[in-house]
């Protein structure tokens, strides 16, 4: 999970003070150390578009406006709806693992289908957050909810 992690990001424009930023590009994470974990591992020396990117292990009330991504991990899907819903204001990529995440408002949500990871992507979540995402991104997303019901 913490290599798509890693990937979506080259996949998202983000709202105004996060696309002009030159600061790092911060991930929060909350509810998933080990995810926390590897991703440090992974983006440590990367960079996207001129940014370097850090992971901030998160707790529960720490402020969202620090961050441009936040993964929400299983162990706080009890408080997730909340968190979605701030995070949504502050034009934050969201991305969970849970049952139900993209109706609470989750941009990208992990999923297990057939013991593999796939992923799930809401573009009316997306568009709440001002984040525009790429074509290629939904084109191998496992489901892509338009929000037309």
């Amino acid at each position: 999970k913490a290599a798509f992690v890693s990937k979506f990001i080259v996949y998202v424009e983000f709202p105004g003070r996060a696309a002009a930023a030159t600061a790092p590009l911060v991930i929060g994470v909350v509810g998933a150390d080990d995810i926390a974990g590897e991703l440090a591992r992974i983006v440590a020396g990367r960079g996207i578009n001129g940014r370097a990117i850090s992971v901030r292990p998160m707790a529960a009330g720490d402020r969202l406006d620090t961050v441009d991504v936040l993964f929400i991990g299983v162990g706080e899907s009890e408080r997730a709806e909340r968190l979605l819903r701030a995070a949504a204001a502050e034009g934050i990529l969201t991305i969970t693992e849970f049952d139900r995440a993209l109706r609470q408002g989750s941009v990208i949500n992990f999923r297990i289908v057939d013991e593999r990871v796939r992923f799930e992507v809401s573009l009316a979540a997306a568009e709440k957050a001002r984040l525009k995402l790429s074509s290629r991104l939904l084109s191998v997303a496992y489901y892509v909810d338009k929000g037309e019901r």
